[in-house]
């Protein structure tokens, strides 16, 4: 189904922020627990922040990770890395030792910016590597509440030895660098993915990519001046960084942020800001439900709910609008279309597929292409299953230094999803299943055999598959199946403690089976989609 609208004018991050700045220099864009940034405050710290990454020695091009929680410090970061035609290489705070240096050295980052609290477990992870600088900052920075449940420790850590990112924006307050000209093909975001087959790949997010998501999706849930957004997903995820951080700054909106989500302040900060909109996984919509106290007064500002990431049950979104009065709109987007390219239209309800209870996961965002196709490629009729295929300004030019993986998932510029879905003769898309054996939880994308590399670090295993599993809370949980070497003894206790040293905490299993055999094909292939069918039973 090809959209009638054309896409935005190709231009950068930059000059669209500007034109924010212009129209409305004392508009609030950023609030942070009792703190906040106007338009015009944000402009001059990220200049100043710039000025202060180009003396470090960045330049045009250079790839810098940020690997922070939802703070104020990620965004001033981000727009500084775009003043200077830099990269902003997005990353899970999560990460741990050898998958965080994977990626930074895959990238071949320039800088790191973290807590002050990560610093030396990352400082260690990066030594000897690419990243020549790292500049640390910490989260009760630009806010004075100090909320005990989301700063946890009662001293703030040691600011280490490097360079302190607040102290770097008051040395050079006042400054400003020099104009870059950037085009739309130039890459604002390097954001890593397992995309539909093998390990982690560098999706290459360019300005024209954003602007054209940013604008299409303020269109569609008919954001205005004025409007605040909460940042519910992580701004170190695609979701986050793009509809929830970019749309609002570049929106003549404010982008409310609260760390790391903790349920009982979310709700509380939608009162507190005014919260209109916001877009996170059914997790954290089922986290705030849970909430003893929650009611629909905590969303009596709201005009647009959107959940994406993680498939969502119909009785899901009935039983919260039934409670809090709003319906949860479904959204679907990829790291490799720059976020949300399919929506539930603002004011509209899904329907259901009858024939396999799903909710459609809405229509395509104007711009955007989307075709079910066989395995020959050809388009099937509405409602024959096939390969989800989409095309438009949204989807990126290709994977970091991949050149084969961006022409076998995006040939001809074609991004071959990897989601088996139907579409019908309105054009409402549903997703029936999934091709490959990704796991997704709560909007994080696993991919098992990383999950499996580690199991097989411990001497008593001998054989280890990870699958998915249906998960009313997650979407769905990491659950792995094990064997054992002659006489090993170990626990499923163990081997999941063994898991969370190695792994994010999103990746670690969240049930460990021990069997005998796990069941393969006669060349000895483990056959994964079995233990899903039968629930682990070989």
């Amino acid at each position: 189904m090809a959209a009638s609208h054309s896409a935005p004018v190709a231009r950068s991050l930059v000059a669209a922020w500007r034109d924010r700045v212009d129209r409305h220099p004392d508009g609030v864009a950023v609030t942070y627990f009792d703190g906040r940034l106007t338009a015009r405050e944000l402009e001059e710290q990220s200049d100043a922040l710039a000025v202060a990454f180009a003396e470090l020695g960045t330049d045009r091009g250079d790839r810098v990770g940020i690997h922070l929680q939802n703070i104020p410090q990620f965004v001033v970061a981000l727009v500084a890395l775009w003043k200077l035609g830099a990269t902003a290489l997005i990353l899970n705070p999560m990460y741990r030792r050898a998958e965080l240096r994977h990626l930074v050295d895959d990238a071949q980052a320039a800088g790191f910016i973290c807590s002050d609290a990560d610093r030396d477990e990352a400082g260690d992870a990066l030594a000897g590597g690419s990243v020549r600088w790292i500049v640390t900052t910490s989260a009760r920075a630009y806010q004075t509440r100090n909320d005990p449940r989301a700063f946890a420790d009662p001293e703030q850590p040691t600011t280490s030895t490097d360079h302190d990112l607040v102290d770097l924006v008051e040395k050079h307050r006042g400054h400003r660098p020099p104009t870059i000209e950037l085009s739309g093909d130039d890459i604002a975001l390097l954001t890593y993915t397992s995309g539909t087959t093998g390990p982690p790949k560098g999706a290459m997010n360019t300005h024209a990519n954003l602007l054209a998501v940013t604008s299409t999706y303020a269109a569609w849930i008919g954001l205005e001046p004025g409007d605040v957004v909460f940042a519910m997903a992580p701004l170190f995820h695609i979701t986050g960084a793009v509809v929830n951080a970019t749309v609002a700054l570049l929106g003549d909106a404010t982008v409310a942020l609260a760390g790391r989500f903790h349920p009982e302040i979310a709700l509380e900060a939608f009162v507190e800001h005014g919260v209109t909109t916001t877009i996170g996984s059914i997790t954290a919509y089922h986290a705030m439900a849970a909430v003893p106290w929650a009611g629909a007064e905590h969303f009596a500002t709201v005009k647009a709910l959107y959940s994406g990431g993680a498939p969502i049950a119909p009785a899901t979104v009935e039983r919260f609008e039934e409670r809090f009065g709003h319906y949860i709109h479904n959204v679907y987007g990829m790291t490799e279309t720059s976020s949300a390219v399919i929506a539930v239209p603002l004011g509209s309800r899904a329907p259901v597929d009858p024939a396999s209870g799903t909710l459609a996961i809405g229509m395509p965002l104007p711009g955007l292409v989307a075709h079910v196709v066989a395995p020959d490629g050809t388009a099937q009729r509405p409602l024959e299953q096939g390969e989800l295929e989409l095309s438009g300004p949204q989807v990126v030019p290709g994977y970091w230094h991949r050149p084969d993986a961006t022409e076998a998932t995006m040939p001809g510029g074609r991004l071959r999803t990897g989601d088996v879905a139907i579409m019908d003769a309105d054009g409402w898309v549903y997703l029936v299943d999934r091709l490959k054996d990704q796991i997704n939880v709560s909007g994080f994308k696993v991919w098992p055999r990383e999950v499996e590399d580690a199991l097989y670090e411990h001497p008593e295993v001998r054989e280890a598959a990870v699958v998915g599993e249906p998960d009313d809370y997650r979407g769905e949980s990491v659950v792995a199946y094990v064997s054992l070497r002659a006489g090993g003894e170990v626990t499923s206790e163990s081997l999941v403690a063994h898991a969370r040293e190695r792994l994010a905490a999103y990746k670690v299993p969240r049930r460990v089976e021990i069997v005998d055999e796990l069941p393969k094909t006669q060349t000895g292939k483990i056959r994964r989609n079995v233990l899903r069918e039968r629930g682990g039973k070989p």
